[in-house]
């Protein structure tokens, strides 16, 4: 997941957080005004309605009672002590117009409740012929009133109600609003947030693209955006530590090539005074010998200076353009450069028509000449070099019947001074430097290089390279 999608997904979930806790703060904060309100009105009823009891003459049946609420009060028929079915089964005197000639009752628990404190508040529902029951909050009241002549004061319970839907209308229609509110601000957030986090992130992606371009061979400085925030203050810091590093390579490049040019003089001194002192005297068996080791060290010698100066050149740029090689040419020549002083066998499979590929013909005879040699060098008796035509890249490959290569060995094969066998490759002159050049000449044709091998089945180097057109009239010898 990117850094972009993170910061877009962190920022949705805590706008979505932070709405959610702001709808249930609005929600619980209405509702507690509306159900507020519809208290205040129950008790102001109630309140008329025992007012209207209370001062309202000699007969409880002539009682008004509120028409905007649904009230009723029922007349308790048994003596104290009272029971809660004994409220239970009070018979209704004066109704409101509101029920209908329904009975508003309560359940045996409010009851018990009203019994033992007076007043209370609860919740009742109204059956409706259609539909679900009316739900209603109800205010219930326990008292004495005026009852008829000859009576005095006998138990009553005065109830007075209204509908809560309006109310759950009210708070239903609200969650659906901020629902879709908070669903269209929650979309658009993440949109804004995710074009402005880009937008934010491009210096970033713009640096990590030129940062990708940068090798050994190019210390490009990377874009610096403008303004003095974070992401320019890390270009510009990158940009410093890169200058830094192109001067510690430019340096080591120089004292490679350097060294390797004065190394060459010595080294060609070295081997023409051996050559002089067994040609022009007349030494010992054992002097003659010392010679040859001198001689032959001096070789090695020789080789690996030479195969320096190749890395030296090829950490600076290979000095050539790629331009159309013919592969046919180039294999047959390394076969013929090595197979006078090779025991064994190479062998050419090539395809009928000629393949040309991107690169430079001395260059890539030095590539095949080194892979070559390594499988000499490893023991092979027979090297075949085969060509393929996958796609728009030539595949070169140059396999061996040799020992094989371990494979904890492989990943390091590429890499400069890595010898499997130490011993055996510098008794054969070998520099360890070989492999690294080959890799070096791939990639600067636009190629790739890899290997596979097994112990005891051999080893296949293949080369891919860019695949190009031969040029306007180009002939090429294939004998």
């Amino acid at each position: 997941m990117t850094l972009r999608t993170r910061i877009t997904l962190l920022t949705l979930a805590l706008l979505a957080a932070s709405l959610f806790v702001m709808g249930v703060a609005v929600y619980s904060l209405l509702a507690r005004y509306l159900y507020q309100g519809l208290r205040t009105e129950l008790d102001d009823a109630l309140g008329q309605v025992v007012r209207l009891i209370n001062s309202g003459g000699k007969n409880l049946l002539d009682v008004a009672l509120p028409p905007t609420v649904y009230a009723e009060v029922d007349l308790v028929l048994a003596l104290p002590p009272f029971k809660p079915e004994d409220l239970e089964e009070a018979v209704p005197l004066v109704q409101s117009p509101a029920l209908g000639g329904q009975r508003l009752k309560l359940s045996k628990k409010d009851y018990q409740r009203l019994l033992k404190e007076g007043v209370i508040w609860t919740y009742a529902e109204l059956p409706r012929e259609h539909g679900r029951p009316i739900r209603l909050m109800v205010r219930a009241l326990l008292l004495e009133a005026q009852g008829p002549p000859p009576l005095n004061r006998i138990p009553a319970v005065v109830m007075v109600a209204k509908s809560t839907e309006p109310i759950e209308a009210t708070l239903s229609q609200l969650v659906r609003i901020y629902a879709a509110t908070a669903l269209f601000v929650l979309l658009l957030a993440g949109w804004l947030a995710y074009l402005l986090v880009g937008k934010t992130l491009e210096p970033l992606e713009a640096i990590a693209k030129k940062a990708e371009a940068i090798s050994a061979r190019s210390f490009a400085p990377l874009p610096e955006p403008e303004g003095a925030d974070e992401v320019a203050a890390l270009a510009r810091a990158l940009n410093r530590m890169l200058a830094r590093l192109e001067e510690a390579f430019q340096a080591q490049r120089r004292f490679l090539a350097d060294a390797s040019h004065e190394l060459r003089t010595p080294i060609t001194a070295i081997l023409g005074h051996v050559g002089y002192l067994k040609r022009r005297t007349s030494p010992s068996e054992d002097q003659i010998e010392s010679l040859e080791v001198i001689a032959r060290e001096s070789e090695r010698m020789k080789k690996l200076v030479g195969d320096l100066l190749d890395l030296a050149e090829s950490e600076g740029g290979w000095r050539f353009e790629p331009r159309p090689v013919p592969l046919r040419p180039v294999l047959i020549e390394v076969a013929e450069e090595f197979s006078p002083a090779f025991s064994g066998q190479i062998r050419l499979e090539l395809p009928e028509e000629e393949v040309w590929v991107l690169s430079d013909p001395d260059r890539l005879h030095q590539v095949f000449a080194n892979l070559v040699s390594n499988a000499i060098k490893a023991g092979a008796k027979t090297i075949e070099l085969r060509v393929r035509t996958p796609g728009k890249r030539a595949l070169v490959q140059v396999a061996d019947d040799g020992p094989g290569i371990p494979p904890e060995h492989l990943p390091h094969l590429f890499e400069r001074f890595y010898r499997v066998d130490k011993a055996r490759d510098r008794e054969k002159g070998g520099s360890g430097l070989g492999l690294a050049i080959v890799k070096a000449i791939v990639e600067a044709s636009g190629g790739e290089v890899w290997v596979e091998s097994e112990p005891g089945r051999g080893t296949t180097f293949s080369v891919a390279l860019p695949r190009a057109e031969p040029p306007a009239g180009a002939q090429v010898n294939e004998d």
